[in-house]
């Protein structure tokens, strides 16, 4: 079986091991993370479903109700939920309904336990990428009780972010070890694999392989050392004159190929929800998305004034058809 243009393990820089001492500090570390976060967002347990959105992904939805069947995972991918093909995140819905029934806290628990294990798995890959075991547990602890996370945590219908995360988290385990310990395909595979299930259960993961390009660049430093990109795993005669940018970008076509799938699929989905072009027009929508990037971003330092709905970056711009303001 062919390999892709890798490096030999013995090519990269050196990661700390683990020691006796390191691994009971980092299996406390875990515990702790996820302490803080059962902690932080247990309190959800004794909250009910809500109104918004739950209804038609759990409890007024017959295929999610009915529990984890056969011909309900069938329908979950043929089938849109509330405008969205994410049948990885209804079955799940299934398998709490089939677990709790419609007992809400069950559903909360979920969200929980799948956030902490996210929590969890980043630190892991943070320290198996960098080597700083206490820098990547304090950017953990911060990604497991920001405020940002709690929409995601303490909604039920969120299930679909919690759970892509989580498949995030692995897809990044997964190519920090094709990375560093490159063997056969299968490998590269199991990137993929991560890959797709995280796109369905939630499409919003199509930027994933920029980010991946992102970590190529640091901390796995693949744009630097030529060994890092493939320089000495003896690439096949048409990729040996490739810079070494060339073979990282093209590492990423298969995943960026699935990136492309999702999004059609999400657009064919949500064919019925996007406003029209008249209504909103193109340099509206990306103007906003502008704002919306750098709104977020100051969210992350400053979670203030959070809300469920935010305006459109016009605040009076849009008007019914009988002149009142919305």
């Amino acid at each position: 079986m062919s390999r892709f243009p890798t490096l030999k393990p013995d090519s990269l820089p050196p990661s700390r091991p683990a020691g006796p001492d390191s691994r009971w500090t980092i299996l406390g570390i875990c515990l702790a993370l996820a302490a803080v976060t059962l902690a932080v967002f247990g309190q959800t347990l004794r909250y009910e479903f809500v109104n918004y959105d739950d209804d038609a992904y759990v409890y007024d939805n017959p295929a999610v109700t009915g529990g984890l069947t056969f011909r309900g995972i069938g329908a979950a991918f043929t089938h849109r939920s509330a405008e969205n093909w994410d049948p990885l995140t209804t079955i799940s819905h299934m398998l709490d309904c089939q677990l709790y029934g419609l007992k809400a806290g069950g559903h909360h628990l979920t969200n929980v336990l799948l956030h902490a294990a996210t929590a969890i798995l980043l630190f892991l890959v943070l320290r198996r990428m960098t080597g700083a075991i206490w820098r990547s547990a304090f950017v953990a602890a911060v990604f497991a009780i920001h405020p940002l996370r709690v929409e995601s945590v303490a909604w039920v219908t969120e299930r679909k972010d919690v759970l892509s995360g989580l498949f995030f988290m692995l897809t990044l385990w997964a190519y920090v070890r094709y990375v560093r310990q490159p063997q056969l395909l299968r490998r590269y595979l199991l990137v993929m694999l991560c890959f797709v299930l995280g796109l369905m259960s939630k499409a919003m993961l199509v930027t994933l392989p920029f980010v991946l390009l992102l970590l190529d660049y640091w901390p796995l430093k693949r744009f630097t050392v030529p060994e890092l990109a493939g320089g000495r795993a003896e690439p096949v005669e048409r990729l040996k004159n490739l810079s070494l940018p060339g073979r990282l970008i093209l590492e990423k076509i298969p995943l960026l190929m699935l990136s492309l799938v999702s999004c059609v699929v999400a657009i064919i989905a949500q064919g019925h929800a996007v406003q029209p072009l008249a209504k909103f027009p193109l340099s509206l929508r990306m103007g906003n998305a502008l704002i919306s990037c750098v709104a977020y971003g100051w969210q992350m330092f400053s979670p203030a004034g959070l809300a469920v709905f935010y305006r459109f970056i016009r605040e009076v711009l849009v008007l019914s058809d009988e002149g009142h303001r919305v």
